[in-house]
């Protein structure tokens, strides 16, 4: 079994527009600060879920948005997850409040000082840079919702040696 979603980092030049997940009940993200996304309706494209779920969860109505790869996360604990992420860089309409959690611009450069999944500095290092071509990175996790293994584009990425950029 798995599931499908999207993750869009809203960015406006010196920070990213971020979800701080505190609200939901039995929450996969409970406590962590993560982009603006979520599951898959019937028939939907990826487009259009990251359409809905940005203005479902934030008001704003992407205008301009780059398609970045396709993150795969596998768990011990959670169900196999796709996950189809975006940037968006252009939008109309005004940040509104979210059921899910608390929603802030959070300067680059802080984003690794906030509870956050330990994978998700592979994808946001990828996607500092515009120019980065469509990948595909797989991560996976233990018991522990500690991160084990990385592969970027098929090839390992020595989780050692991974440094913010």
């Amino acid at each position: 079994m798995s599931v499908q979603t999207t993750l869009c980092y809203i960015d406006n030049g010196d920070a990213y527009l971020m979800l701080h997940r505190v609200k939901k009940e039995n929450d996969v993200n409970e406590g962590k600060w993560i982009g603006i996304g979520g599951k898959f309706e019937p028939d939907e494209s990826p487009v259009e879920c990251m359409m809905r779920e940005v203005n479902e969860e934030t008001g704003l109505e992407p205008r301009e948005w780059q398609y970045r790869g396709i993150v795969t996360f596998v768990s011990a604990r959670w169900v196999t997850e796709y996950m189809h992420l975006f940037t968006i860089t252009g939008w109309s309409g005004t940040v509104r409040s979210c059921n899910e959690g608390i929603l802030e611009w959070v300067p680059k450069d802080e984003l690794l000082d906030l509870p956050h999944w330990k994978g998700d500095e592979i994808f946001l290092n990828l996607i500092s840079a515009p120019e980065t071509p469509f990948f595909s990175l797989k991560l996976v996790y233990d018991e522990d919702d500690t991160l084990v293994d990385a592969r970027l584009d098929g090839s390992p990425v020595d989780l050692k040696d991974w440094n913010w950029a």
